[in-house]
This record gives structure tokens, sequence and C-alpha cells, in this order.
């Protein structure tokens, strides 16, 4: 009896392995083992790109804040310009 649920599980364990490796996840499983043998080959393209990319984004950043702050001064210009039109002709 026993050797007859072996067998029973192994039989049954082959079309679930195949339909396991041949999903998504044994796809995505397969290709992070794939990676780890050559990890440095890859790797080294990604960070540099990854590099450019956060360069580009920070140079960005600092072209907005110099927007920001010359709209901020402009802001405070036409405030100052509403409070007190006459203070022109008062001086």
């Amino acid at each position: 009896m026993w050797l007859f649920v072996v067998v029973l599980v192994i039989a049954l364990m082959i079309p679930i392995t195949a339909i396991l490796l041949d999903s998504p996840l044994g796809r995505s499983l397969a290709r992070r083992l794939e990676g780890r043998g050559d990890e440095g080959a890859g790797r080294g393209s990604e960070v540099r790109e990854l590099e450019r990319r956060l360069e580009v984004l920070e140079s960005d950043v600092q072209d907005l804040t110099r927007s920001v702050a010359g709209v901020r001064e402009e802001i405070q210009f036409v405030q100052r310009l509403l409070e007190d039109p006459n203070r022109k002709k008062r001086s």
C-alpha cells in the first residue's frame, strides 16, 4: 500500500512541478537564479544609468528651486504694491 502512495505522490508531483515552473512565478525564479551567476555583468551599466538619471533629477530640482525662489520674490513685490499703491507718491 505504501508503495502505491509513494508512486501516486511522485506521479502527481511531476505535472504540478511542470505547471509551477511554467508559471510567471517559476519564470521569475529562473531569471533570478540566472542573474546570480553574472551579477557584475549587467549591474554596472544599470548603476551608471541610475546615477545619470539621479544627476538629471538633481539638476531639475535645483532649477525648480531657483524658479520657485524667483516666483516668491515676484509675489512679494506684487503684494507690496497691492498693500500700499500710493507709497511711491508719498515719498
